[in-house]
């Protein structure tokens, strides 16, 4: 074909040579690609060569996310979902049977509980949730057709702890698999499969991503037949991730580490003047002394806390509405890892569909408040709790 008639037609025109290239990594919305001949494809099909056929089986932009966290956790062949409770269900719809058992920490994200109370036993997979910083209380819960067990480093939103290393010795013994949702930690502050996890998740909306403009998942095997198990499952169930949401997420990679340890210095020093604060019924922080995992906060974390304070109010539901409130410039709202400081109220968000007895259980009052600490002014910020507080406390 001549190049004055590739002009005439409507797709087949490639990009212009240069001899210079972008610094950014370029956006590649296509959800198709075009391969030369039937031979081509077979050989991308087959792996004898590596190419792009149709989005939903994989982009440029999820790659180059994936490789960008394969890298800090420590593992290979990652695979990014289109959201973390997409990572969630790759691992445990794509590697569990009818008939097994899984056990997952009884403090997980609420959507994760309604998927291990509801929607699993619905499908004939079993479960049991038990306290993941007490190993005998996990030994326990052990049966002879358990397969996996799955936990959260720091629980969301009361913040406790999961023995990952007691765990991953149980799983050893018992020859099951120990997924870790490294979420509110982040490889920043541990990287599980050091610890002898099998399998770690993320939420990439959250921290990794940074912006609240990302909805993306990540999970990663460390045996690549898992891995692949894990890739085929989300193909075939549509847990794409966007070309455009893994562009974003790249962009909030590359300032990850800055952002996490800032976050991080201003939560543990918000936490602290909390709990100086007239009218705070207690506070919980991984670094604090009061906090009751705290030994095995200081031997799992190694001084790292997270960007997450959790506080309950002496109060009920019109102080907490007088506290967000007068919350002045602070996002009530129900997701963490921004940029800015964000207020969440898990009797009202992630853990409205518990009872308020299991909440209690948890220790989640129509006080208590999830706190994810951005990148303000420290000062400006401990300001900004003082005033709303003492309005919630005006109030109740």
């Amino acid at each position: 074909m001549n190049k004055n008639a590739r002009g005439s037609l409507i797709r087949p025109v490639p990009l212009p040579d240069s001899a210079s290239w972008p610094v950014v990594t370029p956006l590649s919305p296509s959800v198709v690609y075009a391969s030369e001949t039937p031979d081509a494809l077979d050989a991308q099909y087959e792996g004898a060569v590596h190419g792009y056929t149709y989005s939903r089986e994989g982009h440029p932009n999820a790659d180059v996310v994936a490789i960008r966290i394969d890298a800090m956790e420590g593992a290979e062949g990652g695979v990014v979902t289109s959201s973390g409770m997409a990572a969630v269900t790759a691992v445990l719809m794509g590697l569990l049977e009818t008939g097994d058992h899984v056990i997952g920490g009884n403090q997980l994200y609420g959507r994760s509980l309604r998927l291990m109370a509801e929607d699993l036993p619905r499908l004939g997979i079993n479960t049991t949730l038990a306290d993941p910083g007490d190993v005998e209380a996990m030994r326990a819960a052990v049966r002879p057709e358990t397969r996996m067990i799955l936990v959260e480093v720091v629980s969301n939103p009361t913040l406790r702890l999961a023995d990952i290393e007691g765990l991953a010795a149980l799983c050893r013994e018992k020859g099951l698999l120990l997924v870790v949702d490294n979420t509110f930690t982040t490889p920043r502050a541990i990287r599980p499969f050091e610890l002898g996890a099998d399998i770690v998740i993320h939420s990439i909306t959250k921290l990794l991503a940074g912006h609240s403009d990302v909805m993306l998942g990540y999970a990663v095997a460390r045996d690549p037949e898992l891995n692949d198990r894990l890739r085929v499952f989300s193909v075939t169930t549509g847990l794409t991730p966007s070309p455009f949401d893994c562009w974003l997420a790249e962009r909030g990679l590359l300032s990850f580490d800055l952002r996490y340890d800032r976050a991080q210095a201003t939560a543990a020093a918000l936490a602290d003047h909390l709990a100086k604060l007239p009218g705070v019924k207690r506070v919980i922080y991984p670094t604090r002394s009061d906090h009751p995992d705290l030994a095995l906060s200081q031997a799992l974390l190694k001084g790292q806390g997270c960007n997450m304070v959790s506080f309950e109010l002496n109060g009920d539901r019109a102080a907490a509405n007088a506290f967000a409130r007068a919350a002045d410039g602070l996002s009530f709202a129900p997701t963490l890892g921004d940029v800015g400081t964000t207020l969440s109220h898990p009797a009202s968000s992630s853990h409205r569909a518990l009872t308020s007895e299991n909440r209690a259980a948890l220790g989640i009052s129509e006080g208590f408040f999830r706190v994810s600490v951005g990148l303000e002014d420290p000062e400006a910020l401990k300001q900004v709790f003082t005033t709303a507080i003492a309005e919630a406390t005006v109030t109740s």
